[in-house]
């Protein structure tokens, strides 16, 4: 068992590389880098702004990955590393000196349209990017790793106190998080910022907020709460006082010295409305215990009168539900809810804070994959009728209610078990059909998004994420399996 989740875990590991690897490269390759600018009215109005328009895209294009990019003052301050003597000055001198730099560096040196400023640029191989994207997914907080040159008496550790803002923390010093650890009443109660996924920056939309963040943070208007900061001033605020990281010494503004008393000065905001992981979550659950809920009754009673009324309506049923494209279906459970029980038809008419809001698109959700649960245990259940343990049952005088309960479904639920983590994770990600239509801020839509607004990075996060909780998923089906069914033992063969 032990082997053989080790194996599985490595190959899991393999397949999400690899799936991740290949979307990168048809993303980063074969779609041209200037389809990113063509819904950003930023850069329209960069037009009559030439050198403006061009540190915008090189700008971009850094931070996506395409490129080094040194705009003039940071060249200037790099160069001026080995070079005392050069400026910035346009002169035949200092060309030489830029020209020297950019040739030893692998860098190209250009200047801006109007002023003449010199720039660097330097092409990154594709390669090269996905290296970097691995390398720095996942980031690992430390007591090492601030550097700040007017904190140089920065003391550097970790230390457990009863914070008077967050509570019981593990406090970091020298950190770029200042709560390492900490405690709340938010699911999952216990909390960390020492290990964080890194999936890039966020563009044209979401502009520069990372990728983890648009996914996992809140959504919606603010949420602010009174809150009393360390320097014993009262403000009613939105800041999320658990995400404080530190803010150089330089940048320090007489707002935040007034309100701590340190430099962890920079937070995120408090939202009223879940993530789109968590909305995505609440609804793909939800509608999961729907639909088996609904098909595992049906599928038995189905099999139990196999060939009369009960059978022959429900296979009729079964037979409608599959032929309506599921864009119909959707429409017309949509109208029957909205203008017979008067639900929301689309998601922000009520927001997240109504469960109204969600009955809609998470039923409908559920009965999408009503038919071909229902399809698969009937016929399982009509094969194992004819098992020698049934008929051992029938001679026993087990009547036949009795033996479908107690003995096929009891053999059914091993598979059924089996396919529920995948059929949870099929849901969140299928669902973006249903999102879109009733406008609800969710994963599944926002894929599609992602791709028509060019953000190839909020794609490359999502099918990372996606193909990372799929293939996981198969393997927690594996194991609820043998926890239902101990006979089955999983071993590097798949064998019982």
């Amino acid at each position: 068992m032990k082997r053989y989740l080790f194996y599985r875990i490595l190959r899991s590991i393999l397949s999400i590389f690899l799936v991740t690897t290949l979307t990168y490269g048809v993303i980063y390759s074969l779609i041209p880098r200037k389809t990113i600018f063509q819904n950003d009215v930023t850069y329209g109005k960069l037009k009559s702004k030439p050198d403006d328009m061009k540190d915008y895209e090189n700008t971009a294009f850094s931070k996506m990955g395409y490129l080094d990019y040194y705009p003039s003052k940071e060249l200037v301050a790099e160069v001026k590393k080995d070079n005392p003597e050069v400026t910035a000055e346009v002169s035949d001198a200092n060309t030489k000196i830029y020209q020297k730099w950019a040739k030893e560096n692998g860098f190209k040196l250009e200047q801006y349209p109007i002023s003449k400023g010199y720039y660097a640029v330097k092409e990154l191989p594709l390669y090269t990017r996905v290296f970097r994207f691995y390398k720095n997914m996942i980031q690992v907080d430390h007591p090492w790793k601030i550097n700040d040159p007017d904190n140089k008496d920065l003391k550097r550790g970790y230390k457990i106190v009863n914070d008077p803002m967050a509570g019981w923390a593990l406090v970091g010093s020298g950190t770029q998080y200042k709560y390492q650890i900490y405690f709340n009443n938010q699911f999952p109660y216990i909390h960390q910022n020492i290990i964080r996924l890194n999936l890039g920056t966020s563009y044209p939309t979401f502009a520069g907020q990372p990728v983890t963040q648009v996914i996992g943070g809140g959504q919606g208007k603010s949420d602010s709460k009174e809150v009393t900061f360390e320097t014993g001033r009262k403000s009613k605020t939105a800041v999320d006082i658990y995400s404080r990281q530190y803010q150089m010494t330089a940048n320090l503004s007489s707002r935040d010295k007034n309100m701590y008393n340190d430099n962890y000065t920079v937070t995120v905001n408090n939202y009223q409305d879940p993530s789109m992981v968590g909305n995505s979550m609440r609804m793909g659950i939800i509608a999961v215990i729907i639909s088996y809920g609904l098909a595992i009754p049906m599928s038995m009673l189905m099999s139990r009168f196999k060939g009369r009324f009960p059978d022959k309506f429900g296979i009729a049923l079964v037979t409608v539900l599959i032929s309506v494209p599921s864009l119909a279906f959707i429409y017309f459970f949509r109208f029957i809810g909205s203008s017979v029980f008067n639900l929301p038809d689309l998601f922000p008419t009520l927001g997240a804070s109504s469960i109204k809001s969600y009955i809609l698109p998470t039923v409908i959700l559920g009965l999408l994959s009503v038919s071909g649960i229902v399809i698969w245990l009937r016929r399982y259940m009509i094969d194992q009728q004819s098992a020698d343990y049934v008929k051992f049952a029938k001679a026993k005088g087990l009547s036949a209610g009795e033996i479908s309960r107690k003995h096929i479904f009891k053999n059914a639920a091993i598979p059924l078990v089996n396919g529920i983590p995948s059929a949870v994770i099929g849901t969140i990600a299928g669902a973006t059909i249903t999102e879109t239509v009733f406008a609800a801020p969710g994963m599944g839509k926002m894929l599609p998004d992602a791709i028509k607004a060019h953000n190839n990075p909020i794609v490359i996060g999502l099918v990372f994420i996606f193909t990372t909780i799929s293939i996981f998923s198969i393997l927690l089906g594996d194991i609820a399996m043998t926890m239902v069914d101990p006979r089955i033992n999983l071993s590097e063969k798949g064998g019982k």
